[in-house]
């Protein structure tokens, strides 16, 4: 199964390489732009009321060429002006062979006149551009351009009536763009006159009517439709690009500064660096600038301790060197054998304290990266104090100093962690027991359960520890040494490398007085069982 990481789920291929601010103008322009397709639903809108026209015109002109045939020949220019008038399209009678017989123009009505686009205003030829820059785009097909013809049969539609007795109709195209329908339909039928008999043979084609007629209308409503859409499609534009520059400079421009912020961290001027928090942003922005902020004072934090650790290994480096180079010195100087085995003598302790000095500084050093990484297991708290003990009674304390371990055997005292590192804990509390309990002093261990937590206790006899130093005594290279002690004995890292593993371990510690108000310090280590009840 392949891994997904958080990498792989928020890389941005091409679009990662643009600032934020034209990739929301692009997302918020591009919904317009689809919006924009209601241009391309408007031509479709278009063709619909142009074909319905065209099955209009040919109903219109059946329905004149059966009025033409009712009547007689020298009646049928009045009843052309009339159904003109009516229809609003130019009425055109062809005899059989497709000469002109009538034309409503002819006979002084012209309510079809083709306007010249070459006398329009601007207004007309910018409208007549838009409609052909759409019409390419969506591949409208282009209508014929509309002509005069002077025979009838030049006319397709009179053509196609006459020989098949349909009702054709085709769609032009004006000068100015606006379409021009014509429709033809035969005059069938016999010929009527006095003689007419209802024994009469087959009907013969009597001639052909054509209509035609310009609907300026339609190209009328489709551009009004199409301005008002303009008109809101350019108000929405606006208040688009006018919100995504608002919303990009409300995300942008504080990332930058947070940017900036990390930037001049990054390159070591951390103290100088205040990363704004932007308390009165409760978003995404607001609380990526609040652990930055946190993680910039978490980092300074952490470069303090780091060179105040430094400087104290320098301080406390210096003392076992001095005295090593003092005693080493002396060695060259000095010819008598006791006084060189006593400067021989503190060498070997000046050499010991430092190894021993190394030894804690590069486990308190190391300490939490390796807790961060370390495999916590089943460990019995109860099994591994009695164990530690037995070693101590084992090797024989010193001073005759006892150690009692007070606990129910009956209880399980598991908890998860590292073995270890525990018993490292237990072992410096003892030995900093031991050295503050008098001679022959009892040093008391007592462990129990506290609902989901174990207590351990370890108690001594010694002077304790002031309310004011329970804190201190925890820091590194902080201890309170008895003054019987000598010089360079401990390190003074036990205590802080035992909260450091027990914190490591959801834990604490803590120094308290004793309950029974007798002399001697208390630290009380409490641990999260595994059976938590």
């Amino acid at each position: 199964m392949r891994r997904e990481t958080d990498d792989g789920e928020l890389t941005l291929r091409w679009s990662g390489r643009v600032s934020l601010t034209p990739r929301i103008l692009f997302v918020n322009i591009f919904a317009l732009a689809l919006l924009a397709g209601g241009f391309f639903y408007l031509d479709s809108y278009r063709s619909r009321i142009v074909d319905s026209r065209v099955a209009q015109a040919s109903r219109e002109v059946r329905l004149i060429a059966e009025a033409m045939r009712s009547v007689q020949p020298e009646r049928r220019d009045a009843l052309a002006l009339r159904l003109a008038r009516d229809t609003g399209a130019r009425l055109r009678l062809y005899d059989e062979a497709g000469t002109l017989i009538s034309d409503t123009r002819t006979l002084g009505l012209r309510n079809v006149v083709l306007q010249d686009p070459d006398k329009q205003d601007w207004g007309q030829g910018a409208a007549r551009f838009l409609d052909a820059m759409i019409d390419t785009v969506v591949g409208t097909p282009r209508a014929p351009l509309y002509r005069e013809r002077s025979a009838g049969l030049d006319w397709p539609d009179v053509r196609t009536a006459r020989n098949t007795e349909t009702a054709p109709a085709t769609v032009w195209r004006a000068p100015d763009r606006t379409p021009v329908i014509t429709a033809a339909a035969a005059i069938s039928g016999p010929k009527p006159g006095p003689k007419a008999t209802s024994k009469a043979g087959p009907n013969t084609v009597q001639g052909v009517v054509m209509t035609t007629m310009n609907a300026t209308d339609i190209t009328q409503t489709v551009r009004v439709e199409r301005f008002r859409l303009s008109v809101v499609l350019l108000i929405v534009a606006i208040v688009s690009i006018l919100l995504s520059l608002f919303l990009a400079r409300t995300i942008v421009r504080p990332l930058r500064r947070l940017a900036r912020a990390a930037v001049r961290v990054r390159l070591g001027r951390a103290r100088e660096v205040v990363v704004p928090r932007l308390p009165t942003r409760r978003d995404e922005v607001g609380m990526l600038a609040r652990a930055l902020s946190d993680m910039s004072l978490a980092l300074r934090a952490r470069i303090d301790a780091t060179e105040a650790f430094a400087a104290d290994v320098a301080h406390e480096m210096k003392n076992p060197l001095a005295s090593l180079r003092s005693a080493v010195e002396g060695l060259s100087l000095v010819r008598d054998p006791e006084l060189q085995e006593r400067l021989l003598a503190i060498v070997r302790d000046d050499v010991h304290r430092m190894d021993r000095l190394i030894t804690d500084i590069s486990e308190a050093s190391r300490l939490d990266a390796q807790l961060s990484r370390a495999k916590f297991e089943p460990v019995d708290i109860g099994a591994m104090l009695d164990g530690l003990l037995a070693q101590r009674n084992e090797r024989g304390i010193e001073r005759g100093i006892r150690l009692r371990f007070d606990h129910r055997k009956s209880d399980r005292l598991i908890v998860m962690g590292e073995g270890s590192r525990l018993e490292r804990v237990f072992e410096n509390l003892v030995d900093n027991a031991v050295s503050f309990s008098p001679d022959g002093g009892l040093i008391s261990i007592a462990a129990a359960r506290d609902q989901d937590e174990l207590i351990i206790k370890v108690e001594d006899e010694g002077p304790g520890v002031p309310e004011e130093a329970r804190e201190q005594v925890f820091s590194r290279f902080q201890s309170l040494r008895p003054e019987s002690e000598e010089f360079g004995k401990h390190s003074g890292l036990g205590l802080a490398i035992a909260r450091t593993i027990v914190e490591g371990h959801q834990g604490s510690i803590v120094v308290e007085s004793r309950e029974d108000r007798l002399s001697g310090a208390r630290f009380v280590v409490t641990l999260p069982l595994r059976d938590r009840r």
